[in-house]
């Protein structure tokens, strides 16, 4: 009577999993950028009681085995495209494609994010293009981005290969400066740090510059948008039902190993 408390338990504890992740989507459903995520499940070790073949029990054509639950082992992202959003913000911008931000993190280290929600800030007396928390935009030099000091922000303009150039006496002068977007192998692979941005893993593989690359498809920026987050808050609400009443139904499934706990512990008496 143990192996299904114990199997019922574990059905409960992948079900609250799921609605922990179905709940992160849903609360991320307005942040730019963001990916939903869904967990992926297995079964449990199975207790073979008696094998197919036995001669020794009259050869069963089928095995007699008894699982023992379920177990989470993986959460998986959907980069999918996002609806853009235009903000005619000349900061801002998205990737249609399959391409990245590179960033700068605090430790040096290269990070990596779709949101495109870019700010001017000045960083050790240096006017840099950052993200609204202070991380570096690179250029595909691998360097912060810099702007002269005399730039106007709103006077930028990107086009759809990340290049920037703005307006000098009425005519349109690259800067020299672009952005750099990469891609992965693997994307699925990237581990998730938080606040939008995303490491590289062994998984996931080293990241592919784009310009490097002319094999590559490549993705095309987009400026004066955002790329909304992919959830789908119906579909998520309908997922939260399911997960639910699988929930309950394990539940219900421990209940009833407990009600025939009590009635084999009430022969005794």
């Amino acid at each position: 009577m143990m192996r299904s408390l114990w199997t019922a338990a574990s059905g409960m504890k992948t079900q609250q999993a799921t609605v922990d992740s179905i709940a992160n989507n849903l609360s991320n459903v307005n942040t730019v950028g963001f990916k939903k995520e869904r967990l992926e499940f297995k079964s449990l070790l199975y207790e073979t009681m008696k094998n197919a073949g036995d001669t020794a029990n009259g050869g069963s054509p089928v095995n007699l085995q008894v699982g023992h639950g379920v177990r989470t082992v993986a959460s998986v992202k959907s980069f999918t495209q996002g609806t853009f959003e235009r903000t005619e913000g000349p900061l801002d911008f998205a990737i249609e494609g399959d391409g990245f931000f590179a960033l700068m993190d605090v430790n040096g280290n290269e990070i990596y994010t779709r949101d495109g929600s870019f700010k001017t800030s000045i960083l050790d007396g240096e006017l840099m293009l950052t993200t609204s928390t202070g991380r570096p935009v690179l250029g595909i030099d691998g360097e912060p981005i810099v702007f002269d000091e005399t730039i106007v922000a709103d006077k930028l303009s990107v086009d759809e290969r990340g290049i920037f150039s703005t307006i000098v006496d009425g005519d349109r002068v690259e800067l020299g400066i672009q952005l750099q977007v990469v891609q992965f192998q693997n994307a699925q692979g990237l581990k998730t740090i938080g606040g939008g941005f995303y490491e590289q893993t062994v998984a996931s593989g080293i990241p592919i510059v784009e310009v490097d690359n002319e094999d590559m498809e490549g993705s095309m920026v987009v400026q004066g948008a955002l790329e909304a987050s992919n959830v789908q808050a119906v579909e998520e609400m309908v997922k939260l039902i399911v997960a639910q009443r699988a929930y309950e139904l394990s539940s219900k499934a421990i209940q009833s190993s407990d009600e025939m706990l009590q009635r084999a512990n009430e022969l005794k008496r």
